[in-house]
């Protein structure tokens, strides 16, 4: 799939990408300027910050790094901007410690995905059904933030990729785009993942982690985002159906549509 324009080159992130020029099953065509899907921000120059504002008309930011990674990272320059607003969605199970970045609250997807020991790894497919099923006010909360808000809306984790990656998939399905299409969306950040990884690991809060691996593991390889959607159809009817299961109604859908159709 041509990424159609859809990067947005700043400075201070490398995977930040535009929703817009999708198709959809009924023939219509995503938006631009509605959405946008990123890695970590705190990076941002005052030039960058101004195109996303001033040019973009960014008013939302979906955040779904855990606390303990904010908190360690400190606040991101966008949360001086008076005109953005921060929503702080969490992806990830949040873990109660004394000060609130001990241990597995960082980076707890190191017990499942990948795992330190190789008989233990959980497929990637797997940790994100499983992210799904256990953050679901969170994933909702995003969700509508994007379908009622006023402005462009931006979705974010740390490399953009799984997190970003779970919520993306939820947003196209229910506009109507097709699984390929979202297939291929995910797979576009294999063009800049060694300048992501580059990038977070210039920072204590994920380089142990990141320096552990291999580049070959954090590729969004297309069979990951694949297994998903299959094990969403095979464990909770599909994503459109776990999300209806969990309180998303017609009238939300109808909301998410226009802002990134209408």
């Amino acid at each position: 799939m041509s990424s159609n324009g859809r990067w947005i080159d700043l400075v201070g992130a490398v995977n930040v990408r535009d929703l817009g020029g999708l198709p959809t099953h009924d023939g219509s065509t995503t938006k631009f300027g509605r959405i946008l899907r990123a890695d970590n921000l705190q990076d941002l120059t005052e030039a960058d910050i101004d195109y996303l504002v001033d040019t973009l008309g960014l008013r939302d930011v979906l955040d779904l790094r855990s606390g303990a990674e904010i908190t360690l990272e400190g606040p991101g320059p966008l949360t001086r901007v008076p005109d953005v607003a921060i929503h702080h969605f969490s992806l990830l199970a949040e873990v109660e410690g004394e000060s609130g970045v001990d241990g597995e609250a960082v980076l707890p997807w190191t017990k499942d995905y990948p795992a330190q020991a190789e008989n233990t790894w959980l497929p990637p497919g797997e940790f994100y059904l499983k992210t799904l099923k256990e953050r679901p006010e969170s994933v909702l909360g995003a969700l509508r933030v994007m379908a009622y808000g006023d402005g462009a809306a931006l979705a974010h984790c740390a490399a953009g990729k799984d997190r970003t990656g779970i919520l993306v998939a939820l947003t196209l399905t229910i506009v109507g785009v097709p699984r390929e299409v979202i297939v291929e969306d995910y797979a576009l950040t294999n063009t800049r993942i060694e300048r992501i990884v580059e990038r977070l690991t210039r920072t204590s809060t994920y380089a142990d982690d990141l320096n552990s691996r291999p580049m070959s593991s954090h590729f969004a390889l297309p069979e990951a985002m694949e297994s998903f959607l299959d094990l969403a159809d095979e464990h909770v009817g599909g994503l459109a159906a776990w999300l209806s299961s969990e309180g998303w109604t017609s009238e939300d859908s109808d909301a998410l549509r226009a802002r990134l159709l209408g």
